[in-house]
């Protein structure tokens, strides 16, 4: 099973909102929302963008 990223997961249940689930995103500070040290892990670990 692949996980995904942290950039892919909030892409994800963007479209989800977008599509009418229902949902909303965490406020910043909350419980579940991302950290800012996340959001550092998560920027060692990108990869870079392939070219096209």
């Amino acid at each position: 099973m692949k996980l995904d990223g942290l950039y892919a997961n909030i892409h994800a249940k963007r479209e989800r909102i977008k599509a009418g689930s229902g949902e909303k995103m965490n406020k910043v500070g909350s419980k579940n929302a991302p950290t800012a040290a996340d959001f550092k892990q998560a920027a060692k670990t990108a990869k870079p963008e392939k070219k096209k």
